[in-house]
């Protein structure tokens, strides 16, 4: 008897508009965002993908289009094995993706997260809120343009800076990143700094319109 054909190999047959995802672990597959909804809740309630393991996105560069994908991996615990989707946010100025809240209540912090690092948005969401960086913070920290260093910022509250007499928070990584040369003597392999900080000589990014 024919073993039956695993969920993977069967959701292109249930969704054409799914198609294979280079990968080189786990089934992967990029599909349209409108039809996300539907594709991850027949994972989950058909295929026995019941939990979202992780969430995240992809920033491919200002100069791309689509520039943003959301990308999520699922798990069988049934099964133990993975499958990874991705979609293409439609809108390039103001990224968005349908919530998986309604399926993983865990999509919260991850959506929470993506939104607070990338800018995309989950309409439905119960409660889309920066996760890391505070209300009102003006950046997105893994946007491709915003440079690894970080930027200065106001610091968000009036009485820090009077306390502290700072009037700024540090870039995270002023003067940095510092990298370690692969090869060459015991010198030549001292860390050091590849500055990519924000200076006077040096245009600060405008910060990403508001969502």
């Amino acid at each position: 008897m024919t073993a039956p054909a695993e969920p993977p190999a069967l959701l292109p047959e249930k969704f054409p508009q799914a198609t294979a995802r280079a990968s080189l672990d786990w089934p992967a597959f990029n599909l349209p965002a409108a039809d996300a909804p539907a594709v991850l809740r027949w994972l989950r309630d058909e295929a026995g993908y019941d939990h979202l393991a992780d969430l995240t996105a992809i920033d491919n560069g200002p100069a791309q289009a689509p520039r943003f994908t959301v990308v999520w991996h699922l798990f069988s615990n049934a099964r133990h094995d993975y499958l990874r989707l991705a979609a293409d946010c439609p809108d390039d100025a103001a990224p968005a993706m349908p919530t998986a809240t309604g399926l993983w209540p865990g999509a919260n912090w991850h959506e929470r997260e993506v939104y607070d690092m990338f800018g995309i948005t989950f309409p439905g969401h119960p409660d889309l809120r920066r996760i890391l960086m505070w209300d009102g913070y003006p950046y997105f920290p893994l946007r491709k343009e915003f440079p690894l260093a970080g930027l200065d910022t106001e610091l968000p509250g009036a009485d820090v800076a009077e306390e502290t007499g700072a009037r700024v928070r540090p870039a995270p990584y002023m003067g940095g990143p510092f990298v370690t040369p692969r090869s060459g003597t015991l010198e030549e392999a001292e860390p050091r700094a590849r500055d990519q900080s924000w200076t006077e000589r040096r245009e600060k990014p405008e910060p990403p319109p508001a969502s």
